[in-house]
């Protein structure tokens, strides 16, 4: 088990390497900097002394170590546009996104899970099949329609819900910021919710779906129906549980994928959010904050990875017993 977990630490370590190479080539390859923090009328030797300032004139091993020490303080410089430290923008903005996505990722998780689960048990049932074909929507339509539909429908037309922004949040600490304990926070946070989960969930529910249907069929759920075992023993002691691991999997990679492309969610409701100030950095050149988010995500991603791959454990005893025949 140690063995495995510092393998899985070593080959994370390796992935944000290469992602703070591509984060270092955007200084280096996107637009000049000096450009962005200095009016036309500088003259060479100010830009030049403002190179020399900033380290731009050092060989680029020397730039890319500096960058990597930085980045492990969780140092990336200014932002080009705000002229605030990208840290402090970041901090400001990522209760906002966190918040969307635990919510998103709570509800598509219950959500599909049960109705995986109910399909499955009931496929030949006249609400299983319509909740199938309702299914498709979510995987066809693309988000941005989603959202706009249900502005369309729950803002404008029944104005039961909020159409954009966060609400009224309430600090709790230095940085953190929540909607949760305010009435209009919580009602702005329904319409995102739905929007960025409801991919997710329609994909977790297809594949509890399908692995469920296939564990049914195994020869050990036969022969445990043929003991006597009760159908709620068989169904949720026995087959769900060796559904759970490719769920997992995908539950842990959704979420990490809810909080990268909730650019669009965050866009479409105007969601002040770290994919708002992304997608606003890309349009002005903003290289500090767009590097500093491809390092949270990809930071993000490492971290669910490595949590899922111990959760394989927890899950499926059959890893822990093939782990130990290898160390024997």
């Amino acid at each position: 088990m140690i063995a495995f977990i510092i393998r899985r630490l070593l080959q994370s370590i390796i992935v944000m390497i290469a992602v703070a190479a591509v984060s270092f080539a955007l200084f280096c390859f996107v637009g000049d900097p000096i450009s962005s923090m200095v009016g036309q009328e500088a003259s060479i030797a100010d830009r030049q002394a403002l190179r020399d300032s900033l380290g731009l004139n050092d060989p680029i091993p020397v730039q890319f170590g500096r960058f990597i020490g930085n980045a492990l303080q969780g140092e990336f410089g200014i932002s080009y546009r705000l002229q605030m430290p990208v840290t402090e923008l970041i901090l400001q903005r990522l209760p906002a996104t966190l918040e969307l996505a635990l919510v998103s990722g709570t509800l598509a998780f219950i959500s599909g899970l049960g109705l995986g689960v109910y399909t499955a048990l009931r496929r030949r049932g006249v609400l299983s099949n319509i909740i199938m074909t309702g299914s498709l929507i979510g995987v066809s339509l693309p988000t941005f329609l989603i959202g706009v539909l249900l502005i369309w429908v729950f803002a404008v037309e029944l104005r039961w819900l909020p159409s954009n922004g966060r609400g009224q949040v309430v600090a709790l600490g230095n940085w953190w910021t929540t909607g949760f304990l305010t009435p209009s926070g919580r009602l702005a946070l329904i319409l995102p919710a739905i929007t960025l989960g409801l991919y997710q969930m329609t994909l977790i529910m297809r594949l509890v779906r399908a692995e469920l249907l296939e564990v049914l069929r195994s020869d050990y759920i036969k022969f445990a129906r043929a003991r006597g075992l009760p159908a709620r023993a068989v169904n949720f002691g026995h087959a769900l549980k060796n559904t759970l691991v490719p769920v997992i999997t995908i539950t842990g990679l959704q979420l990490g994928s809810i909080i990268a492309f909730a650019i669009i969610t965050e866009t479409v409701f105007n969601w002040p959010g770290v994919g708002a100030l992304f997608i606003s950095s890309v349009r002005f050149v903003d290289v500090p904050v767009m590097s500093a988010y491809l390092m949270m995500i990809a930071l993000i991603f490492v971290v669910i990875n490595l949590i899922v791959d111990l959760l394989y454990y927890a899950v499926d005893p059959r890893l822990r017993i093939d782990r130990a025949a290898q160390s024997h």
